[in-house]
């Protein structure tokens, strides 16, 4: 009991008032004004964001549509095909053996019960955002910002966990080629016993600068290294081909059914990134046709590469050889054709493909950052866009500096189950999100509807969750910390500045 308190009670018997009927004031008045607060909390939490009001056709600020399905489609394949397919055979021939081949297309299909929810999504809500705004028209407010949170961590955990890696690949090709590579100090973090990682930076600061350039010349250029890309794997195809033997795929499935599923897990993960597409909205023309023809395109051809590169390289190699062999395509090709120009082509297929899946986890993030910002969920720098290149220059300079800074100075082995979990739990809410949405709205224009519907949508909710609950406990525990701090940031900033709030206080001014 303080002064206060006794001031008050002193004068609750001066004006006749019992302290006993006082003190149930207090508690009357207090209780109403904590409900008033938590009704306004709840009420900001479920407010959504319609689709016609999430169209960037109406901001003045709005970014240039220029992409077309063909581009869209490379930004998902850039996205995907990264360095994972390259060195993913040495842990998953070991648990499935030939089966691998079957694990690759269980995958491919896993990741396409996804893609078809946001195919469908997309065809409605053809705006910038990706499952940030699928989840804001349907879910509300709250979750939104929370989805989003887990997309930018998504993507900016995984362009900074790439570029990582990218020296090593630069150096084996600047050795190979002119017999000079940079020094380990200058190519690793400090926790890897370097001082600083040079390669990672210089990557980071291409891509930047690419992006502030424009999306279309980022996409042009990002088109360019995947065909190269992909190039380079029918390269590996058409060599490992001429070691094909029938007799590698006679002890199909050694350890069963059971370890074909287990090898689904690691093979899945080279899918994440796809969805960078759906960022892309409102850069694409036609969105609602668009978008959901490139998400479903760019998972077909993944998935196609994936499946003729497992079976080319266990039909060249004994499934027993793949264990331990840290980079099989190369040692494959090394076999075959007993020259260095083997890991060259590896290395070059490498270097371009950490830069195209940095630059695609560097645009979608800035995409997700730029959405958030004009629905006044964050900051209004990240939504401010060039006048001449339509493109948000801060946002992305913040982007490229935070990547850069994290990729040069953290070793970010130990984090890369973080964008694992942060993909599988937008995964499981986009899935929920159609459903919500099929019953909210039935008579939304749909370009694309998602095919075996609910059996699909609730399929991909299921997987996800399930795979999620397997994942590293310390790893599912950053990740909680991570919805922590997102679930402050939308406290303290993001529900009293969102656009749906001032929307809000004007209607009740006007009334």
């Amino acid at each position: 009991m303080n002064d206060k308190y006794y001031r008050s009670k002193l004068l609750e018997h001066e004006q006749g008032i019992s302290a006993d009927d006082g003190l149930h004031r207090d508690r009357v008045h207090y209780r109403r004004g904590v409900d008033s607060k938590m009704a306004k909390l709840a009420t900001q939490v479920k407010r959504r964001n319609l689709p016609d009001s999430n169209d960037d056709t109406k901001s003045a600020s709005k970014l240039k549509r220029t992409l077309t399905t063909f581009q869209l489609m490379m930004i998902g394949i850039g996205t995907s095909i990264g360095t994972g397919i390259l060195f993913i055979l040495s842990e998953t021939v070991p648990l499935a053996g030939p089966g691998v081949v079957v694990s690759f297309l269980a995958a491919g299909l896993l990741a396409m019960l996804t893609v078809v929810c946001y195919a469908e999504l997309a065809s409605m809500i053809p705006g910038s955002g990706s499952a940030y705004s699928y989840v804001y028209a349907t879910l509300g407010e709250g979750l939104a910002f929370l989805i989003g949170a887990c997309i930018v961590l998504e993507y900016g955990v995984a362009a900074s966990a790439v570029a990582v890696g990218w020296g090593q690949y630069l150096n084996l090709l600047l050795e190979n080629l002119f017999g000079w590579s940079f020094p380990s100090a200058l190519s690793a973090a400090p926790s890897a016993g370097g001082i600083v990682n040079i390669p990672a930076i210089l990557l980071v600061v291409l891509c930047t600068l690419l992006l502030i350039r424009g999306t279309q010349e980022s996409a042009l250029v990002n088109t360019i290294m995947v065909i190269i890309k992909v190039g380079v794997l029918a390269i590996f195809i058409a060599v490992a081909a001429t070691g094909f033997t029938a007799d590698h795929f006679a002890n199909f499935a050694p350890m069963g059914a059971k370890g074909m599923f287990l090898a689904v897990g690691p093979i899945f993960f080279s899918f994440v990134g796809i969805e960078v597409i759906a960022t892309a909205g409102a850069e694409a023309k036609d969105p609602q046709r668009s978008v959901p023809r490139a998400l479903v395109g760019a998972v077909s051809i993944v998935t196609t590469v994936y499946v003729l590169v497992a079976l080319f390289a266990v039909g060249a190699q004994q499934w027993t050889d793949f264990e331990g062999q840290g980079a099989s395509l190369s040692a494959i090709l090394q076999n075959l054709t007993h020259s260095s120009v083997a890991s060259t082509i590896m290395a070059i297929g490498a270097v371009i493909s950490v830069f195209t899946v940095t630059l695609s986890c560097m645009y979608g993030m800035t995409r997700i950052l730029y959405s958030m910002s004009s629905d006044g969920m964050i900051p209004p720098v990240f939504s401010r866009v060039h006048p001449r290149t339509r493109v948000p220059v801060a946002n992305t300079i913040m982007v490229g500096v935070v990547v850069a800074a994290l990729a040069a100075f953290v070793t970010l082995g130990a984090l890369a189950d973080l964008v694992i979990i942060s993909t599988l739990a937008v995964f499981a809410t986009v899935g929920v999100t159609v459903i919500v949405m099929r019953r909210m709205e039935p008579n939304l224009p749909r370009d694309f509807r998602v095919p075996g519907y609910p059996v699909t949508p609730i399929a991909a909710v299921v997987v996800s969750v399930a795979v999620f609950l397997g994942m590293n406990r310390t790893a599912l525990g950053a990740f909680g910390l991570w919805l922590v701090l997102a679930a402050l940031g939308y406290l303290l900033y993001g529900r009293h500045h969102s656009r749906q709030e001032a929307a809000a206080a004007s209607h009740e001014i006007s009334a």
